[in-house]
This record gives structure tokens, C-alpha cells and sequence, in this order.
């Protein structure tokens, strides 16, 4: 009997070691410290369906915003979150990425200011310091903004994570790049009363939000690895919608130093804005490609069918 206790013990030791060992490790890198918008991600990682398609993530916040999309695209790690705008200008500059699944797929973006500022129409900024929070995106993103309604004198600034520090304390009086689920609900759990435009209401085409990019290489290298996690994601979308606040649960012990209290309100403004699945449009791609380099956000064409992997 003790042999064969011996023995079951030996095997099951020996498939569990080899499970670990054949996992596919995968490094994703977000676009901004973990918060709701990320859900999908904890809930695969915390319900084991990364697991169980013999992926073994790690989930890195960057030191900067602009990180991702550039540490993606070189292979210094395998996949980012990043956003659809980004990832254009990135590829018109010459980076060889792959836009491989979506997280978030409308627009989230706004110029955020203070209600107190009064700021009835974009004219209003004229003048105005305007700070940015992704430098390479956002500074872009207000450039056209600004271009598009007529705006043509104003400072632009970098505060990077710093919105709401940055606005309180007067350094500048309105942000292109925070987002209307997010920055507004922690501006009124500190009794700020915030104000935006929706970028999509004044002049800017409509643009999938976040979405997960590679380097063309680790795509040729990873291919199977890479569907996996969008698939794994995917089936956590389509589990937080059918049981919200299972997945809330979830994702809150996941990180369990985050505000809870503005990771639910946060939760349930951005809930309609989780991506169905399948992947992105390419003509829809195009149009905001398209735009961009006719408003200057880009300088050489990009060909979005070229930067869309179909699965």
C-alpha cells in the first residue's frame, strides 16, 4: 500500500511539474496603472482561464504611459495594452506592431476641466494651459482638438498620471486624455465636480479605446499563445457581463489596494464599453487613419489592413 501511495505521488508530482513546465509564459503590459478598465484581464487571470489554456501572464504597469505600445513593439515584452490612436501613430513612424484583440471599444477620452472653470465651448480654452497625459498620443490628440475648433493659442503640458493634483492646483486648467468613467468618478469621491468635452462630439471620428498589441515577431513566434489570451479574455468579458458583480468581486481581491468604492462606480460607467468579441474593423481603422493624416496626427499613410491581425 505505501508503495502505491509512493507511486500516485511520484506520477501526480511528475504531471504537475510538467504542466508548470509546458505553460507558455506570456508578459502583458498595461497602459496606466491597473484600474476597472483591466477587469476582463484579472478576471481571466483570477478565474484560471489563462490557466487552463496553458498560459502563465504576468500583468507589468509601465513606469511611463507611452511605454507599452514601444517595449510591445520591440519584443522586450510580448503583448500591451494600448490605444487605437497610438498605435497609428506608431505605425506610421516605422514600428512593426499587431493589433491582436480589444478591450475597450469606444472612445473614453475627454478634455477634463474643473466645472468651476466654466468652460462652456472649446473657444473657451483659448489662452489656456492644457496639460496631456500619454506624451506621443494625448499632445497629438489636443493638437488636433484644438485645430479642428478653432483654438489656436494655448500651452500644452505634460502631468502624465498627475490629473487631478494638476488641476486642483491650478498648474493647468483643463487635461486632454482623461477618461469620462474613470478620472470623473475620483474627482467626485473628493468632491470635485468635473466637467468634459467627448472627444467623438467635437470633431474626432470614433476609435476603439484599448486594445492589445504585439511586435510582428513575437506574433509569428506566440501566434498560438497570443489567440489563447484573447480568447481567455474574451470568455471573461462575456462572464462579467452575465455576472457583474461576481466579476467585480473578483477583480477587487485581485488588487486589493485599490479604492473600492471608486472601482465600483467606475465599474458600472464603463460595463457597456467592455468589447464584444471579434476583432477590429479595418475600415473602421481606416477612417481614423485616414483622418489623422489629414489633421496632421500622422505624416506617412498606414494601411490598417497591414496593422490588423485576423484571427
Amino acid at each position: 500500500m505505501r508503495k502505491q501511495l509512493s507511486a500516485i505521488v511520484v506520477i501526480c508530482a511528475f504531471f504537475f511539474f510538467a504542466g508548470s513546465a509546458s505553460a507558455q509564459k506570456l508578459t502583458l503590459m498595461l497602459d496606466w496603472f491597473p484600474n476597472i478598465d483591466h477587469l476582463p484581464i484579472y478576471v481571466a487571470q483570477e478565474k484560471g482561464l489563462f490557466a487552463e489554456r496553458g498560459l502563465e501572464v504576468e500583468i507589468i504597469s509601465p513606469s511611463e504611459t507611452a511605454d507599452g505600445l514601444k517595449l510591445a513593439a520591440s519584443g522586450n515584452v510580448d503583448m500591451a495594452v494600448s490605444y487605437e490612436p497610438q498605435t497609428i501613430i506608431a505605425a506610421s513612424a516605422g514600428l512593426d506592431v499587431k493589433v491582436v484583440g480589444r478591450l475597450i471599444e469606444h472612445p473614453l477620452t475627454t478634455l477634463l476641466f474643473l466645472k468651476s472653470e466654466k468652460i462652456k465651448t472649446p473657444k473657451d480654452l483659448e489662452g489656456k494651459k492644457i496639460g496631456y497625459t500619454v506624451p506621443g498620443l494625448m499632445d497629438v490628440m489636443l493638437k488636433a482638438f484644438m485645430s479642428i475648433n478653432g483654438v489656436e493659442n494655448y500651452e500644452a503640458i505634460n502631468v502624465g498620471f498627475t490629473i487631478v493634483p494638476a488641476l486642483v492646483a491650478g498648474n493647468v486648467d483643463a487635461v486632454m486624455g482623461p477618461f469620462k468613467t474613470y478620472e470623473t468618478v475620483t474627482m467626485a469621491h473628493q468632491n470635485l465636480e468635473a466637467d468634459y468635452f467627448e472627444l467623438e462630439k467635437w470633431g474626432i471620428p470614433d476609435y476603439e479605446e484599448l486594445i492589445f498589441v504585439c511586435g510582428a515577431k513575437t506574433l509569428t513566434e506566440k501566434k498560438e499563445s497570443i489567440r489563447s489570451f484573447i480568447q481567455a479574455v474574451e470568455t471573461a468579458t462575456a462572464y462579467l457581463r452575465k455576472h457583474p458583480e461576481e466579476a467585480l468581486e473578483t477583480y477587487l481581491k485581485a488588487l486589493p489596494e485599490a479604492d473600492a468604492k471608486v472601482e465600483t462606480d467606475a465599474f458600472h460607467l464603463t460595463l457597456p464599453f467592455y468589447a464584444a468579441p471579434g476583432g477590429s474593423n479595418a475600415a473602421a481603422w481606416q477612417q481614423f487613419a485616414d483622418f489623422s493624416l489629414q489633421h496632421g496626427l500622422i505624416e506617412k499613410p498606414v494601411v490598417t489592413e497591414d496593422l490588423i491581425h485576423i484571427w
